[in-house]
């Protein structure tokens, strides 16, 4: 049996056909492409049509390839965003992206009618302007015809499930992100709907990883060349990528490292103490049933945000030796990652140069250097959280498992390991595609307890960094 993974990243997607032999996975990367963000009219889309077109390339090979030896399809994508259906299952407009300034200072208005701490009593959520409510209730206060009109909201992962099924659900993994979803319930709490004016009836049945969605609709049969069970995976990718991880014990924490840093801790029950609300730490659901406790912080998006910059002035950036120039690099300077003005400045470089300037630190000079001063700060970063997480949790962390691509930058892994004084083990690169794959196989009874599965082979990699 053959497992397909699509994974949407905020950057890039891929699809990834999976094979276990006793335990031991294989994989295939059938096809990559980019993702990116419009600007059109103000407003910030991610392009849905076109990713709805990648993933039907993507699943047109794997059956071109594998046939009816496919079993299921499983989906992640990244969490908070949404697509709006029409009473006749038509989308609306394109989803808007999180980075769109329309929630800016919602925040306030917010917690005129729900305080904060009533707020996150019940959702148990970091307090983030880009989380799904605060882009809802914003879109209410603002008429928005497209909310008017909306029969259906879907997340992400369930918006391309539904175009593929018919099927219309609200996977549980991603739900826990949107802080509408009652941490203690996992029901959608009645409490923040109407006290917020928003339009409960918009959302649907939640349903857990492991869950057939159901099959492709005739029509998508025909066009992909094939028939599999679309099944709910960990469909927030940070859950996927978190069911990869094997520890031995409980004394670790997990950094899903890509273009946002989500560093953070597995408990069996939610944690909404006064203190875990003043260290701004989230409740999310995992594949497992339990909670990750995490914080969300600004990851590679720094890089990635100078690499795009320099790219347009014709500069070449060769990640890999940035990274070298980086291990070379005499810079000392670090700023605070989570600030506002480096969410999305017009120009990155700009943005560190002025900090380094106000704050009478070195600025970069060189590429290296740039490099340096991200992987230090955004290690700077991890350290402070790891002693919030040992404070709010009551656990030592003696080991930090670090996934997602940004588990390649080793100079991001040793400054990790120098900061934190944990051992740092990072890898497998494809984590989410990985935990994906690992739900379908459960789901399909080739994976269990007494048949667990085994990283080995090209993409599981683990390299340790000791502090």
């Amino acid at each position: 049996m053959y497992y397909v993974a699509a994974d949407f990243g905020a950057g890039s997607g891929r699809v990834i056909v999976g094979c276990l032999n006793n335990g031991e996975l294989t994989l295939d990367e059938i096809h990559r492409f980019p993702n990116r963000q419009i600007n059109l009219g103000g407003r910030v889309y991610w392009d849905f049509l076109s990713l709805y077109e990648e993933i039907k390339t993507g699943l047109k090979k794997a059956f071109a390839k594998y046939g009816s030896e496919i079993k299921s399809i499983g989906i992640d994508t990244w969490g908070v965003d949404y697509g709006l259906l029409d009473k006749n299952g038509r989308l609306i407009s394109n989803p808007v992206c999180y980075r769109d300034s329309r929630t800016q200072g919602i925040l306030e208005k917010a917690f005129q009618e729900l305080p904060k701490e009533k707020f996150f009593s019940l959702a148990g959520n970091q307090f983030m302007e880009i989380n799904t409510v605060f882009q809802l209730y914003s879109a209410v206060l603002e008429g928005d015809e497209a909310v008017k009109n909306a029969n259906k909201l879907l997340f992400m992962p369930d918006l391309f499930a539904y175009f593929l099924t018919g099927k219309a659900v609200n996977e549980y993994t991603i739900s826990s992100t949107s802080q509408m979803l009652n941490s203690l319930t996992r029901k959608w709490d009645d409490t923040i709907f109407e006290t917020l004016s928003l339009p409960k009836t918009l959302m649907q049945e939640i349903v857990y990883p492991g869950t057939p969605i159901g099959s492709l609709t005739p029509a998508m049969q025909e066009e992909l060349g094939g028939n599999a069970t679309v099944v709910a995976v960990g469909s927030h990718d940070t859950a996927s990528a978190l069911a990869a991880i094997s520890a031995e014990d409980d004394e670790w924490a997990f950094i899903s490292s890509g273009t946002w840093s989500l560093m953070g801790m597995v408990t069996p029950t939610p944690l909404q103490t006064p203190e875990v609300l003043a260290s701004d730490f989230t409740n999310e659901g995992a594949v497992s049933g339990d909670i990750r406790i995490l914080k969300n912080i600004t990851g590679l998006w720094l890089l990635q945000s100078l690499v795009k910059e320099w790219t347009a002035q014709g500069i070449d950036c060769d990640y890999s030796r940035m990274v070298v120039e980086g291990e070379n690099s005499q810079c000392t300077s670090v700023i605070p990652v989570t600030d506002s003005r480096f969410t999305a400045p017009r120009s990155m470089k700009e943005a560190i140069d002025n900090y380094c300037k106000e704050t009478n630190q070195a600025a970069p000079q060189t590429q290296g250097d740039y490099m340096r001063l991200v992987c230090q700060s955004l290690a700077t970063e991890y350290a402070k959280v790891k002693q919030e997480l040992e404070l709010s949790v009551g656990r030592k962390i003696k080991t930090i498992y670090i996934v997602g691509g940004g588990s390649q930058n080793g100079l991001l892994n040793k400054l990790t390991a120098q900061k934190t004084g944990c051992k740092v083990v990072a890898g497998p690169v494809e984590a989410t595609a990985i935990g994906n794959i690992k739900v379908q196989a459960e789901w399909a009874g080739e994976l269990s307890k007494d048949n667990p599965l085994m990283l080995k082979g090209k993409g599981m990699e683990l390299k340790t960094f000791m502090p």
